[in-house]
């Protein structure tokens, strides 16, 4: 499936063409807590009827993966963004606007827990100044630590963007990120011919504008395919028990072998390896702290 627009489906089928799909009510009945139970990327059997010139969705087929956040409705529990990605590209930006460091790792966190490799894209380097370089590669070298790619890229100057092209080639690339970080306008640079729709910065708050309303699946045109999404403001973990969050911190992960309790949830216990290590400095403070406001606000926090 490469897009939905809510009660409608595109499906691509294997001769490249697209068939417009209804989704048949079971999918909705069966307790699948979402608001959308099927997703871009999602494999799908459809019946075809040539007289409605249109199809309807029977089957979804077995994921190999999806990433889910909760959901702006608040009626229901989550939204699966896609599924079946090989890959995902979380653009940051340090400046106009600037990204709030703790979503990227609850990102980052609802990857980690579905599986789904990470390329962490600082885009508008153009705009750096030595301060933000400074601030840049010391997310850069905290992430490297972790495990986590980081690769700086412009539009302006095109610094990068063949190095991003070729990072996306031959795979399914879900494209993610606050409103405003240029996603759309970069993809345009490498894939001019795709045209996606781009926005301005709002003066008034400096936050970007939605310019993408529905996840769409493009094919790229040395092989694989991106999956463009809506601009997100926040990111609520869900499916997800209080206990495993750290899990999904791979550095957190690591140190609580060494911590007093198999259950620590490293704030307040006697010999927690890993409060002690943010104390003394052996782990960047700021991936500590989003940990902690997960495991503490996320009933609270992120809901749009």
């Amino acid at each position: 499936m490469v897009k939905s627009t809510g009660s409608w489906y595109n499906v691509k089928r294997e001769d490249g063409s697209v068939v417009r799909c209804a989704a048949r009510g079971k999918f909705r009945m069966k307790g699948i807590r979402s608001t959308n139970p099927i997703a871009v990327g999602d494999k799908v059997e459809y019946v075809y009827d040539s007289v409605a010139e249109s199809g309807v969705i029977k089957t979804i087929l077995d994921r190999t993966n999806y990433i889910i956040r909760r959901s702006t409705n608040l009626s229901k529990e989550s939204h699966i963004i896609a599924s079946n990605i090989d890959q995902a590209l979380l653009f940051v930006t340090l400046t106009n606007p600037v990204t709030n460091i703790e979503f990227v790792d609850r990102f980052l966190v609802a990857a980690e827990a579905y599986g789904i490799p990470v390329i962490i894209v600082f885009n508008k380097c153009d705009l750096y100044t030595n301060e933000l370089n400074e601030d840049f590669e010391y997310y850069r070298l905290s992430y490297k630590h972790v495990g986590y790619t980081c690769i700086e890229t412009s539009t302006i100057t095109g610094h990068n963007l063949d190095k991003l092209k070729e990072i996306m080639k031959g795979k399914v690339n879900l494209l993610s990120g606050n409103s405003g970080v240029g996603k759309s306008t970069l993809i345009n640079s490498i894939e001019p011919e795709l045209n996606l729709k781009t926005s301005a910065i709002s003066d008034a708050h400096l936050k970007g504008k939605h310019t993408t309303t529905f996840a769409e699946m493009f094919p790229l045109a040395d092989g694989g395919y991106i999956i463009d999404t809506p601009g997100i403001r926040g990111f609520g973990i869900v499916h997800i028990e209080r206990e495993e969050i750290s899990h999904f911190f791979p550095e957190i992960f690591k140190l609580s072998e060494n911590c007093q309790y198999n259950n620590c949830l490293h704030l307040n216990e006697p010999k927690c390896a890993v409060k002690d290590a943010y104390e003394n400095g052996l782990m960047p403070p700021f991936r500590y702290e989003s940990y902690v406001s997960i495991l503490m606000n996320d009933d609270n926090k992120y809901r749009q």
